[in-house]
């Protein structure tokens, strides 16, 4: 039997939180991916994690449509490993993955793989130089036929189901342009994808390194696949701990960092920070009102993290130049912590390019 703390201890120092400074080599969160949604988004997290953002480039990192459709940074050096990794597990899997296009896709005979196949294969003849994603859409709507296709209300136009196109991409050996909105797509230079990953990359390993301990399950809803696809590639070499009643697996190699682990640092966590992606939230946010706070369905907030437990929201208010850090905390926070914030408010500052105006708490 095992609390929370030591859950939210581990993952801290497993995910490197608490180190002042670090290499793109040897941050571990790249292994898993990290996504890039929203201005305090991949970079951010990567900041936070002790990594010189600013000496980054284009050369160093890769952002690829990965796991659930979302956009993610890795390594460029890994890029054929992960391609293998992130590919679905089987035709059910891959099926799970689309979500509503499975269905025409089905109904006409055509396997799902074979399907996503068939769409990177007119993805890679599209794009032969960087094209804006919608310019991609909308030719692929042109030589796709029906199963593959839907109307799109909000356009008034006939598109290619949103997911077979994202999951598809990397099939096509196509990457995402760093700060493009709307995306544009481009050919990976070089591009090959490996015949089979390795176990720094494997998805299910990943996880349970970095949000472990964890179940099956949380690992097939992180993945949208089917926890049978899951529980047939689980680790054999796991030990089992249990979290509040719940039998967790736990890669054995971290038996002894999840004994020692201890965590002191404060952090802004961006709304799609990793540590915020474990799919066993009652453990991240035992309260229910303040898990709600945490996700709504629309309009996420960042998190506070203080010596490895959640205490409060924060929000950017940012006018012109200048920006406010609104900070929601879920319980009575003491000088020593306002203070750790308003500096961690500052590095945010700072990573933004901007300047701080304030951080606000409640009276």
């Amino acid at each position: 039997m095992v609390d929370q703390r030591q859950v939210m201890n581990f993952r801290v120092r497993a995910q490197q939180l608490d180190r002042a400074e670090g290499t793109l080599a040897d941050t571990a969160v790249l292994d898993i991916g990290v996504q890039d949604t929203g201005p305090d988004g991949g970079r951010w997290a990567l900041a936070i994690r002790g990594v010189d953002v600013p000496a980054m480039s284009a050369e160093d990192l890769i952002l690829l449509w990965t796991v659930r459709g979302a956009p993610h940074l890795y390594r460029r050096a890994d890029v054929g490993k992960v391609a293998a990794a992130v590919e679905p597990f089987s035709d059910a899997d891959a099926g799970k993955r689309i979500y509503d296009a499975a269905k025409p896709l089905k109904a006409a005979g055509i396997g799902i793989l074979a399907a996503l196949d068939e769409v990177a294969a007119h993805l890679r003849a599209i794009v032969t130089q960087p094209t804006v994603k919608g310019d991609v859409s909308g030719r692929l709507a042109e030589v796709m036929p029906e199963p593959y296709l839907r109307f799109c209300r909000p356009c008034n136009a006939t598109h290619l189901y949103e997911m077979p196109f994202r999951l598809a991409a990397v099939r096509a050996g196509l990457e995402l342009q760093l700060d493009t909105s709307p995306p544009v797509l481009q050919r990976i230079a070089r591009f090959t994808k490996a015949a089979t990953s390795d176990d720094r990359l494997d998805l299910i390993r990943a996880y349970l390194r970095l949000l472990g301990p964890a179940t099956p399950k949380h690992v097939a809803d992180y993945l949208d696949a089917p926890v049978k696809d899951v529980k047939a590639r689980w680790p054999e070499d796991v030990i089992e701990v249990v979290v509040g009643g719940e039998a967790r697996s736990l890669l054995a190699a971290d038996e002894q960092a999840w004994e020692s682990a201890e965590a002191t640092a404060t952090r802004l966590l961006g709304p799609y920070d990793l540590f915020l992606q474990a799919k066993d939230r009652a453990t991240l946010v035992p309260d229910t009102a303040h898990a709600k706070e945490l996700w709504p369905v629309l309009g996420r907030p960042g998190a506070v993290l203080v010596d490895g437990q959640l205490v409060g929201t924060w929000r950017p208010r940012k006018s012109g130049r200048t920006f406010k850090v609104a900070v929601q905390p879920w319980r009575t926070l003491s000088a020593s912590t306002r203070n750790g914030i308003v500096e961690q408010a500052e590095r945010l500052a700072a990573y933004r390019s901007v300047a701080l105006a304030g951080v606000e708490f409640p009276a």
